[in-house]
């Protein structure tokens, strides 16, 4: 009779995907800005102004433009055209985001209570930047999208800075192991303020999130 035995695969060895990446740059804001890029250029969604809408799945199965849990959550949220900011509350708070938040923690790159990046964790993001497999726009946000119109209406999704203190202060009362709501309460296991002024991320410290419009500059063309 033969014997299966399981090995523990370790954070080291685990390759990270997309949205996974996006949460270690940005949290649940990272991860929403990544998936909307990602539909918007392979055309499963459209961008209008402030809305977002799904485009119908002609394809089959092969050919649907979701390719990951989350990006079947934004279209799911969307099949007949609403406000990107309903889309993007819907999302970042959705089972999709939590799950990689879950697989993130058990992986030991983000702390359980408050979900800030490790060392192991930065240690990661440094790895996959350096890679460059990835678009520009998983580590920086919107800056980094080519298209200033469709960053312009995705960085827009973020909750103002000056209302992230207080969304984390409301959330610490009402759960102090589970304040993430809004992709705020995010940064390093070493500290750091999420109301920052700049609002960016930097490459050379990896983890310190963005909620805003990112730091990578992208060419703007509409």
């Amino acid at each position: 009779m033969r014997t299966t035995i399981r090995r523990h695969v370790s954070a080291a060895e685990r390759r990270l995907d997309e949205y996974e990446v996006a949460y270690l740059a940005g949290g649940p804001q990272r991860v929403l800005e990544t998936a909307l890029f990602a539909l918007r250029d392979r055309g499963g969604v459209t961008v209008a102004g402030p809305r977002v809408r799904a485009v119908e799945d002609t394809g089959g199965p092969a050919g649907h433009p979701a390719r990951h849990p989350v990006e079947r959550a934004v279209l799911a949220s969307c099949p007949r055209g609403r406000s990107l900011a309903v889309v993007a509350k819907t999302v970042r708070g959705g089972p999709e985001v939590t799950e990689i938040e879950r697989g993130l923690a058990a992986l030991g790159l983000i702390t359980r209570a408050r979900h800030r990046l490790t060392r192991a964790g930065r240690s990661r993001l440094k790895a996959a930047r350096e890679e460059g497999t990835l678009p520009a726009y998983v580590f920086d946000g919107p800056g980094a999208h080519r298209d200033r119109r469709l960053r312009r209406a995705v960085a827009g999704t973020a909750v103002p800075a000056g209302l992230g203190r207080s969304l984390i202060r409301m959330g610490r009362a009402a759960d102090p192991d589970h304040v993430h709501d809004y992709g705020y309460g995010y940064g390093s296991e070493d500290g750091g303020d999420p109301d920052s002024a700049s609002g960016t991320h930097s490459s050379s410290q990896p983890g310190g999130f963005s909620c805003g419009s990112g730091g990578g500059g992208g060419g703007g063309s509409d």
